[in-house]
């Protein structure tokens, strides 16, 4: 095991078990797995997915040695399975975006590293707003419990992450992890959370540079964010946010997903975006 790749593999059976219920195998499915590291989520996967007719299973690997320790797994009674070595946050979007592919329900899974959750969530968000008819329908994730909270805050506590990541998913926190459930014992405390894609109307380009002006500053009120990153009188900011029955002088963080819409539709069509 090599510790530069953030590597804490998971050994608690019963949280290996609720995290394939989470994933709600079907018929058809393409389930994607992140960094399976020695096989422990990936054995249980695989006898759920003998019962499910013509699934896949695609294991991405970053480390070599794995990669040839996981290729032990291939057998005769499960041939659907394909191990890939290399980079997921390369191969992911390949693989996703490939028009050849018919694959139209893919399921992705995986104990993300803190070095990579942030990009990870960026990728799989722009496949997601950017793609036609998508095909990702589950996402579930083991991260750091710090940042699975930021992702699903809500006011008074929303935040850049939680407002770009709900634009896309209806995120929840499943259950939390304690250190005793990887090897080795990680020194932050995690936690699994299931990202179900959601639809949406807005010009994704338009949501994410007003979230971006919105919470550049977070300390500092609505009204003055709006003003610094949309360059347009305060005034007339005010006047727009009363008719919306948002207070100007609030913070970005008592905002909800809907308010931030609302905003986005209304400043789009004022080509302030």
């Amino acid at each position: 095991m090599k510790q530069r790749l953030g590597q804490h593999f998971l050994i608690n059976k019963s949280a290996i078990k609720k995290i394939v219920s989470a994933l709600d195998l079907q018929n058809n499915d393409t389930v994607i797995e992140i960094g399976p590291g020695k096989g422990a989520l990936t054995e249980p996967l695989i006898t759920k997915l003998q019962n499910c007719k013509i699934a896949k299973l695609i294991l991405i690997e970053k480390d070599p040695a794995l990669v040839y320790k996981l290729k032990s797994l291939k057998n005769k009674i499960f041939p659907n399975l394909e191990i890939v070595g290399g980079d997921a946050l390369k191969i992911i979007p390949e693989l996703i975006s490939n028009q050849q592919s018919a694959i139209s329900n893919y399921k992705i899974v995986g104990n993300i590293p803190y070095y990579i959750t942030g990009k990870l969530l960026r990728i799989l968000g722009d496949l997601i707003t950017q793609l036609p008819d998508c095909p990702i329908t589950n996402i579930v994730l083991m991260l750091q419990k710090e940042v699975a909270e930021r992702i699903c805050a809500e006011p008074p506590r929303m935040n850049l992450l939680a407002a770009a990541v709900q634009f896309w998913a209806e995120p929840k926190i499943l259950f939390s992890l304690k250190s005793g459930d990887f090897q080795p014992p990680p020194k932050v405390q995690s936690a699994v959370i299931k990202l179900t894609p959601k639809p949406y109307t807005l010009n994704p380009e338009n949501y994410y540079k007003l979230i971006k002006i919105l919470f550049k500053q977070p300390r500092k009120t609505l009204l003055n964010n709006l003003q610094n990153g949309l360059k347009i009188p305060k005034e007339k900011i005010r006047n727009e946010l009363k008719k919306q029955e948002i207070n100007p002088e609030i913070r970005p963080q008592n905002l909800r997903i809907k308010q931030i819409e609302s905003l986005t539709n209304l400043f789009t069509s004022f080509s302030w975006l």
